[in-house]
């Protein structure tokens, strides 16, 4: 979370689940995202502070449930650590801009860095302009 947005401002404007996700680290149930399949051109924006993290033209359905991004938008866009919650190596991704959580990033991708970002969708906002 960024120094100009505070966890009491968060969760008033974002709803439970993007709460619960974004600060808590949890995960939203497969195929129940609005954003699973690819739809409009545009740029995902992290719902917390708004920074662009993927881009549509990098979506691609994997079948895992949840939207899944050969790249992110920027080589800074997102950061990545170790994850042993379920009591094996993930590798977490968190918004680079205030830290929120929004998913995973997996080996096992088709494009160029063989990479699959898996993210939740209440983690994201389309902002549909192609920016």
């Amino acid at each position: 979370m960024d120094g100009s947005t505070s966890r009491d401002e968060l969760r008033q404007r974002l709803t439970d689940q993007q709460y619960a996700v974004t600060q808590e680290g949890a995960t939203e149930a497969p195929f129940s995202g609005r954003y699973v399949h690819r739809g409009a051109d545009g740029t995902y924006r992290c719902v917390c502070c708004d920074a662009a993290l993927f881009r549509s033209d990098e979506q691609y359905d994997s079948g895992s449930g949840w939207p899944s991004f050969t790249d992110p938008a920027s080589v800074d866009a997102v950061s990545t650590r170790p994850d042993f919650e379920l009591g094996y190596e993930r590798t977490e991704v968190r918004c680079a801009g205030c830290d929120a959580h929004l998913g995973h990033v997996f080996p096992d991708g088709p494009g160029r860095s063989g990479l699959r970002y898996c993210i939740n969708s209440v983690a994201l906002q389309l902002d549909g302009d192609g920016s």
